[in-house]
């Protein structure tokens, strides 16, 4: 129980991994401020839940974080309801697919504002209460494409890749102050969003669940098995924990074996 108590932050929390995530700190005794851009009254039950499932206080902040005003009126509103920040999961993100020729420059501009530096400025907003307090966590979530390039998703994996120079640089900047900072790296993880994929896959192949699993992920994870969100959840809540104290700076890959090969 040594998230008991303590205060988190998740952007990109309204569904998919980023809930799922929430959901796991939740569990864990933790005060959720989730974020996203649905309505804060379609939200509603969601925090409703959450709440009464696990006895602890949880709101919802709809932000835009293409600004830095954005973001800015995120971490706002979050010590407002929080009081303090003491865990900082960066995980909202935009995706666009394009090739580089035809690549618009507002989708560039998009996904270097949302992906990378509202991560930068969500850190450097909560950094200097978690040094005060002499405790804090920081998750910032890249993916196999942090490390591997793929066609087609320019965007993603520059931003993808710079998130792992922004944790190491926190990292270094934070050490022996009892804050860690690292990047989490999944895999094809079941979400709602490729949940749908596969269906599709389904009706348009004639294929069974699994069939059209293994189609999906032909290329990608060796396990040939989705990583379950709930999974990746659980791992946020380690790397809270005492025992993950002098795990800082590190990518910590949930991929089925796909860096390996």
């Amino acid at each position: 129980m040594a998230l008991k108590g303590k205060n988190v932050l998740v952007t990109g929390s309204s569904n998919g991994l980023g809930l799922a995530m929430a959901k796991a700190l939740a569990a864990s005794g933790s005060h959720i401020v989730l974020h996203g851009l649905e309505t804060a009254q379609s939200m509603e039950q969601t925090c409703a839940e959450l709440s009464a499932s696990h006895d602890v206080d949880v709101n919802y902040v709809r932000a835009d974080l293409s600004t830095v005003d954005g973001v800015d009126r995120l971490i706002d509103a979050a010590h407002e309801r929080l009081g303090a920040i003491d865990v900082l999961v960066n995980n909202a993100v935009v995706r666009h697919f394009a090739g580089i020729e035809s690549f618009s420059i507002e989708h560039w501009n998009s996904a270097l504002a949302v992906n990378l530096t509202a991560a930068f400025r969500a850190i450097q907003l909560t950094l200097p209460g978690m040094r005060k307090r002499g405790w804090g966590r920081i998750f910032n979530m890249t993916s196999v494409y942090g490390t591997r390039a793929t066609a087609n998703r320019v965007d993603y994996v520059t931003t993808k890749t710079a998130l792992l120079g922004l944790t190491r640089s926190v990292a270094i900047e934070t050490l022996n102050q009892g804050i860690t900072c690292n990047a989490i790296c999944p895999g094809s993880v079941l979400t709602p969003n490729i949940d749908g994929r596969i269906n599709d896959l389904m009706d348009a192949r004639g294929l069974s669940r699994d069939d059209a699993v293994h189609e999906f992920l032909q290329g990608k994870q060796p396990t040939g098995e989705l990583i379950d969100a709930a999974h990746v959840g659980d791992l946020i809540v380690f790397l809270c924990s005492p025992s993950a104290s002098q795990i800082t700076g590190a990518l910590m890959p949930i991929e089925g074996g796909w860096l390996a090969g």
